[in-house]
C-alpha cells in the first residue's frame, strides 16, 4: 500500500523534472529563442528575423493606439523622433552587441564580464529583474491586446463584451499548457505569421494613405489643429521630444534579435570563436527589422491619427489597443477586418510564446551558474508554472488593460537598451575607439534620459521591475544558502609534480595538511607539522603533503580546478590551487585523490578561532571561515557511504 501511495507522486515528479540535467546547457533547444542543438546548421538570416518579428512587429497591434493616446495630434511627429532614435541609437548599439556576444548572450553578458565579485552578481540579478519584467509583460500585454481584438470584433462584441479578463487569462493558460506539453522550435510558423501579418498591415497602410491623400481636408485639418494647439514647428518638435519616452514600446525587439543569433546560419567557415558570417548576417537581420518597423511605425501613426477620431482611442473606445484593426474594418469591410483580427491575435499570442521561451532560456543561462537557483529551476515545466502564475497575477493587477501595462513594458525595454548602450560604450573605450566612444556616450545619455522620463511619467514599470528584482535576489540568495554545501568543482586537474606527490604518498597513508598560506617560510611549515602531530598524537615518522587554497572570486559557484605541486625550502611538498571556496576545493581534491589512487585520504585541520556564525557568513560570502566542519559536510553530501568518505581530522 505504501508503495502504491508513493508511486503517483514519483511519476508526477519525474514528469515535472523531465530534462532537468539538460536545462541551461548551451546546446539545448527550448523554444524560439534557444540556442540550436549541435546537428542544427542554422537558418537564413531573414527567416530567423521572423523570430524577432513575432515580438517586434506584433507591437503594431497596439503601438499606434498607445502613441495616439500619449501624443495626440503630435503622434506622427513623436513617432518620427522614435524612428530616429531607433535607427541612429538602438540599431548601432545592438549591431555592436552582436559583435561582442555572438553566441546570443546579449548585453547582460557584456556587463557581466566587466564586473566581478558580489557586486557583479547583484548587478546581473538586477538586470535579470528588468528582463523578466520585459518578457512577462510581453506575455500579459500581448494576451490582453489579443483579447481586445477578439472582444472588439464587430461580429463578437455582443457575445464577448465584459469578458476580456477571462479571455486574457485563458490565452495565458493556453500558452502555459503548450509549454508544459513541450514547445518545439517553429521558425516556419514564425515566417508564415510575420509574412501574413506584414502583408495585411501593408494593405491597411496603403488604403489608409489613399484615403488621406484623396480627402485633402484631412491633412489640412490636422496641420491646422497642430498650429492652433502648438503654435510653430519648434514647439511641436520640443513637445515631441518630451512625449517620445511614452512611445518607447516601439523599441522592443532588439534584445530578442541578439538572443536569436545562434540560429543564424552564417558562413561555412565560421567557428565558435570567430563566427564572422553569423555576426554579419545578424547585423543584416537587425537592420532589416529596424527599417521595416520604422516604415510601419511612421505610416501607421500618420493614418491612425488623421483617420480615427480622438475619442475612439480612449479606454473602451473601438480603436483602443486596436487602431489598425479599426481602420481595417472601417475601410476594407468586416471580412477583411476579421481576417486582420485573426492574424493579429495569432501573432500576439505567438509573441507571448516567444517571450516565455526567452524567460526559460535567460534564467538558466545565469542563475544555475551562480548557484542561485533551486535544482528544479533547471527543468522547463516547474518554471513554466511559476511564470504562468506570475503572468496571471500581473494580468489581474492591471485588469488586462493594454494601456496600463505599457509603462511597465517600456521600462523593461528601456533599461535593457540603456544597459546595452553603456556596455557598448565601455567596450569601445577599452578598444580605444575614441569617435565611437563619443557616439555611444551620446546614445547612452539619450536612452538614460528616456528611461528616467518614462519612470517619472509611469512609475508602475519600475515598481514591477523592483518587485521582480527583489524576488529574484531573495530566491537566489536562499538558493545559494541551501546549496552552500554542494560539491561545486566541475573538474580537477593535477600537474606532473602534483601527480608525483600523490603517487608517492599513496604507497603509504595519504595524509594532507590544510594550510593557510601566510609567509610560506621554513618555520611556518615546520611549526604546522609539529602542531598537527601534537594535536592528533601522530608519530614522527608520518609523512604529510601540504594543501594551500587561494580564494579567487568567492561569488562564483561552479568552476574547474588545477592543482600544482611545488617543493618549498627543499623538503616540504605543497599542493597549491585556486578556487572560489576553500572547503569545496579541499573536498574535491580529496575525492579526486581517492578515485585516482583507490585509497582513502586523510586531511588535518586546526580549529578556526572566532564565532561559528560569523565564520559561516565568511564562508558563504568570501569562501573561507570555518573550513574544517564545512569540508566535512561537503564530503558527507557528496559521498553518502561513510566507509568510502575521506577522513577529516581537527585538532
Amino acid at each position: 500500500m505504501a508503495a502504491t501511495e508513493h508511486a503517483r507522486p514519483s511519476r508526477l515528479r519525474a514528469w515535472m523534472l523531465q530534462g532537468l540535467s539538460d536545462m541551461g546547457k548551451a546546446d539545448v533547444t527550448q523554444g524560439p529563442h534557444a540556442p540550436p542543438a549541435p546537428p542544427h546548421k542554422g537558418q537564413r538570416w531573414w527567416r530567423v528575423m521572423c523570430l524577432t518579428g513575432v515580438d517586434y512587429f506584433s507591437t503594431l497591434g497596439y503601438q499606434p493606439g498607445i502613441a495616439a493616446l500619449a501624443a495626440g495630434l503630435l503622434s506622427p511627429v513623436a513617432t518620427v523622433v522614435l524612428v530616429a532614435v531607433t535607427l541612429a541609437g538602438a540599431l548601432p548599439v545592438y549591431r555592436r552587441v552582436a559583435e561582442e556576444s555572438p553566441h546570443g548572450e546579449g548585453s547582460i553578458a557584456m556587463l557581466e564580464r566587466l564586473l566581478s565579485f558580489w557586486q557583479g552578481k547583484l548587478f546581473v540579478l538586477t538586470l535579470l529583474g528588468f528582463a523578466a519584467t520585459d518578457f512577462l509583460i510581453t506575455i500579459t500585454l500581448s494576451a490582453a491586446d489579443a483579447s481586445t481584438h477578439l472582444v472588439q470584433n464587430p461580429h463578437l462584441t455582443s457575445a464577448l463584451h465584459g469578458h476580456q479578463m477571462v479571455i486574457t487569462l485563458f490565452l495565458i493558460a493556453l500558452l502555459g499548457a503548450v509549454f508544459l506539453k513541450g514547445f518545439l522550435e517553429a521558425i516556419g510558423v514564425a515566417v508564415a505569421l510575420v509574412g501574413v501579418y506584414l502583408a495585411l498591415n501593408a494593405v491597411v497602410v496603403v488604403v489608409g494613405l489613399w484615403h488621406v491623400l484623396t480627402a485633402e481636408h484631412v491633412v489640412t485639418d490636422w496641420t491646422g489643429a497642430l498650429t492652433v494647439q502648438h503654435g510653430n514647428v519648434f514647439v511641436m518638435v520640443g513637445l515631441a521630444l518630451i512625449v517620445f519616452p511614452k512611445l518607447a514600446l516601439g523599441l522592443s525587439g532588439f534584445e530578442t534579435g541578439v538572443a536569436v543569433m545562434p540560429h543564424v546560419q552564417g558562413d561555412p567557415g565560421d567557428t565558435e570563436d570567430k563566427p564572422a558570417g553569423r555576426i554579419r548576417d545578424t547585423r543584416k537581420l537587425l537592420t532589416t527589422a529596424a527599417v521595416i518597423m520604422s516604415v510601419f511605425l511612421i505610416t501607421t501613426s500618420f493614418i491612425t491619427t488623421l483617420l480615427i477620431p480622438a475619442s475612439a482611442f480612449k479606454l473602451g473606445g473601438p480603436a483602443n489597443g486596436r487602431a489598425l484593426a479599426y481602420l481595417a474594418h472601417e475601410y476594407l469591410g468586416g471580412g477583411f477586418g476579421s481576417v486582420y483580427d485573426i492574424a493579429t491575435i495569432a501573432i500576439l499570442w505567438f509573441a507571448g510564446a516567444s517571450a516565455m521561451a526567452g524567460l526559460l532560456n535567460l534564467m538558466p543561462r545565469y542563475l544555475p551558474r551562480y548557484g542561485m537557483a533551486p535544482h528544479w529551476a533547471r527543468a522547463v515545466r516547474p518554471m513554466v508554472i511559476v511564470f504562468t502564475l506570475i503572468a496571471f497575477l500581473v494580468t489581474w493587477i492591471f485588469d488586462a488593460n493594454v494601456d496600463a501595462q505599457g509603462g511597465a513594458y517600456a521600462t523593461g525595454v528601456l533599461v535593457l537598451i540603456s544597459s546595452a548602450a553603456i556596455a557598448v560604450t565601455i567596450a569601445t573605450h577599452k578598444a580605444r575607439q575614441r569617435r565611437l566612444v563619443v557616439l555611444f556616450t551620446v546614445i547612452s545619455a539619450v536612452f538614460l534620459y528616456t528611461t528616467v522620463m518614462n519612470v517619472i511619467e509611469r512609475p508602475d514599470g519600475v515598481k514591477i521591475g523592483a518587485c521582480f528584482i527583489a524576488g529574484i535576489i531573495l530566491v537566489s540568495l536562499l538558493s545559494r544558502l541551501a546549496r552552500a554545501f554542494e560539491l561545486r568543482v566541475t573538474s580537477v586537474t593535477l600537474d606532473d609534480m602534483a601527480e608525483r606527490f600523490v603517487r608517492d604518498i599513496a604507497s603509504r597513508r595519504i595524509r594532507f595538511i590544510a594550510n593557510e598560506p601566510d609567509n610560506r617560510d621554513f618555520d611556518e611549515y615546520r611549526g604546522k607539522i609539529e602542531q598537527i602531530r601534537n594535536d592528533n598524537d601522530l608519530p614522527p615518522q608520518e609523512d604529510f603533503v601540504f594543501v594551500e587554497v587561494t580564494v579567487g572570486d568567492p561569488s562564483e559557484f561552479e568552476s574547474s580546478m588545477t592543482v600544482r605541486g611545488e617543493v618549498m625550502h627543499g623538503r616540504y611538498r605543497v599542493l597549491t590551487l585556486e578556487s572560489s571556496s576553500i572547503p569545496n576545493a579541499l573536498a574535491a581534491l580529496l575525492l579526486h585523490v581517492r578515485e585516482s589512487t583507490g585509497c582513502i585520504p586523510h586531511i588535518y585541520f586546526e580549529w578556526t578561532e572566532g564565532n561559528p556564525f560569523a565564520n559561516f557568513l565568511r564562508f558563504f560570502l568570501f569562501g573561507q571561515g570555518e573550513v574544517a566542519p564545512v569540508t566535512r559536510e561537503v564530503l558527507r553530501e557528496a559521498e553518502p557511504n561513510r566507509a568510502r568518505r575521506p577522513r577529516v581530522h581537527v585538532g
